[in-house]
């Protein structure tokens, strides 16, 4: 494969005031400091907040970021989509804005992107990966859904859930279109990659509880999303007669 010239980091946010700032800030060094050429890409969900007026200040002295506004409906993976689609860069990192994420890890995604991956994904549940301060009962729901993942894809990814993770566009083109406008995208894309024969790599990752702010996901709420992406999903894999696998 070609090298990558731009890394695009999408990431998605609404009522961040608290740590957005330091978000955007701390990646950019990071990844300065690592000579990853990217731009940062901030799509502001229907914040009701100082999220965007913050964006909007930073963006006029750093011409790395780029905030969007993703209009009505909104939605996680709406928000998400509406960065891939203004993207510049030939390959992308999807990032939580509140600072779970390792933003040293996202340079590692991008070396390990360079080897001729189409996708990068990321696991806190193998050695040399981690988590801090994790809820004792996301964490229950979290191993017990991608358990149910992996056995029924068979594909040995044990965190398939976690949004954090790395794409060449022309992986991402070839899972088009998307159909989730939520939480339940995080695990569309991975598995679209995997069935449809997109080559990966996966590598340990840190998770570390937010510090700021409340957390966007309902588990109540996306558990019936959830289920309906991933069914769809194996329908697609078992019935679709490689009609959709990468040419």
């Amino acid at each position: 494969m070609s090298a990558l010239q731009l890394l695009s980091v999408v990431i998605p946010a609404r009522d961040e005031e608290g740590c957005i700032a330091s978000t955007v800030q701390h990646l950019h060094l990071e990844l300065d400091l690592k000579k990853v050429p990217h731009e940062i890409i901030v799509v502001d969900d229907g914040s009701t907040d100082r999220t965007l007026c913050i964006l909007q200040e930073i963006a006029k002295t750093s011409p790395y970021l780029r905030p969007v506004q993703n209009p009505s409906p909104h939605g996680f993976g709406r928000a998400i989509i509406r960065g891939l689609d203004e993207m510049n860069g030939d390959a992308a990192v999807i990032m939580m804005a509140d600072e779970s994420d390792d933003c040293r890890d996202v340079a590692r995604y991008w070396s390990k992107l360079n080897e001729g991956y189409d996708c990068v994904f990321g696991s806190r549940f193998m050695k040399g990966g981690g988590t801090i301060d994790y809820p004792p009962i996301k964490w229950g729901v979290n191993r017990l859904a991608n358990t149910f993942i992996r056995m029924l894809f068979r594909h040995g990814l044990n965190d398939t859930t976690n949004a954090f993770k790395a794409y060449r566009k022309t992986c991402l083109d070839g899972l088009r279109p998307f159909l989730s406008p939520h939480f339940n995208l995080t695990v569309e894309i991975p598995l679209k990659a995997i069935i449809r024969g997109y080559s990966f790599s996966v590598i340990p990752i840190t998770w570390r509880n937010r510090r700021h702010g409340i957390a966007k996901l309902k588990i109540r709420e996306m558990g019936s999303r959830y289920l309906f992406i991933v069914l769809y999903l194996w329908l697609e894999k078992y019935f679709s007669r490689g009609d959709y696998q990468k040419s």
